[in-house]
């Protein structure tokens, strides 16, 4: 009886040294998946915002909670499984996956790009103002959502495919607990970054109601640094998904049999780091990172031009952003 109490024991020992060495092994691999996810996250957390920009100040809130509810859900229900089935049947295909997000991730940058310098007609603008006007605030707040929660499904899905690439464990609990890390972390993480960003101003405008020695400055501070914050955080964004997608699309490349591109810009880093007497380290990243975001910029155009000329063949014409 007390031996197989022990052994009982014994088991439950081991299973447990079993599991910590799991969840230690997972959340070690966790944190190294957001990192490589570093670039789409910072482009998720930059493209949110703008959602939410032109509604009602009480309705932030609540918008941003709508859009994180579906965030979490596009990524535990839906990819999350799909990763799983996708690296234990068709592990082949997660590359060219990745190549494809790379591809629209390099596609959104340019547009961004080309939208920046150009700007849309003023006709444009016209059409979208009175249209948001005939909507109505919940139509309009409602059409946000949407939105918002598609382009995450999106974004979500490359950060899915770049965590599942990185993982090295084997085994799919693993792989599982390491994709719902990641998905729970990077969601609470740009959904808290975007609420503060969205709520800045108005609690700098409640600091400048107060008006104290400290509150006041800082809440001017606050009301007049946000516009140009946000155009910072939009350009970010835009670089973001050209250097990310750019990455992504060489290391395909490189993994198809064309590493020519990856090696160019690997020794271009490594020749202007070693030039350099300092902060190698950094040089040699942000080198690396200019090659990528100049190839994302470069396939970029290249589909703003097939899409363009697809448009033209259909008659559809250029939707107005």
């Amino acid at each position: 009886m007390s031996g197989g109490l022990l052994a009982l024991l014994d088991d439950v020992v081991a299973l447990t040294k079993v599991a910590a060495v799991t969840l230690d092994d997972a959340a070690g691999q966790a944190a190294k998946v957001s990192a490589k996810a570093a670039g789409v996250v910072i482009d998720d957390a930059a493209v949110t915002p703008r959602y939410v920009t032109g509604l009602s100040a009480e309705r932030e809130l609540p918008i941003v909670w709508r859009i994180a509810k579906g965030s979490i859900t596009n990524k535990l229900l839906f990819l999350l499984p799909a990763a799983l089935l996708l690296s234990y049947f068709l592990p082949q295909a997660i590359t060219p996956i990745l190549m494809l997000g790379g591809i629209y991730l390099a596609f959104e940058g340019f547009e961004k790009v080309h939208h920046m310098l150009t700007g849309p007609p003023k006709a444009v603008q016209g059409l979208k103002l009175v249209a948001n006007l005939q909507k109505g605030q919940a139509a309009l707040e409602e059409e946000r959502v949407r939105g918002a929660i598609r382009t995450d499904f999106i974004l979500s899905a490359e950060i899915m495919a770049i965590a599942l690439a990185a993982i090295t464990a084997p085994d799919l609990f693993t792989k599982a607990l390491v994709l719902a890390t990641v998905a729970i972390l990077i969601t609470v993480g740009v959904y808290g970054v975007v609420a503060v960003i969205v709520k800045a101003d108005d609690i700098g405008a409640r600091l400048v109601e107060r008006n104290g020695a400290i509150s006041g400055p800082i809440g001017r501070a606050l009301v007049r640094g946000m516009p140009p914050f946000l155009e910072l955080l939009s350009i970010i964004g835009m670089l973001a998904m050209l250097w990310v997608g750019g990455g992504i699309i060489v290391h395909g490349l490189a993994e198809f049999g064309y590493p020519q591109v990856e090696h160019f810009i690997h020794h271009a880093a490594d020749a202007v780091s070693a030039a350099l007497a300092f902060g190698n380290g950094v040089i040699h990243w942000l080198v690396t990172a200019i090659g990528s975001g100049i190839v994302g910029l470069a396939v970029g155009g290249v589909m703003m031009l097939l899409v363009g000329l697809g448009r033209a063949v259909t008659g559809k014409g250029a939707p107005a952003h």
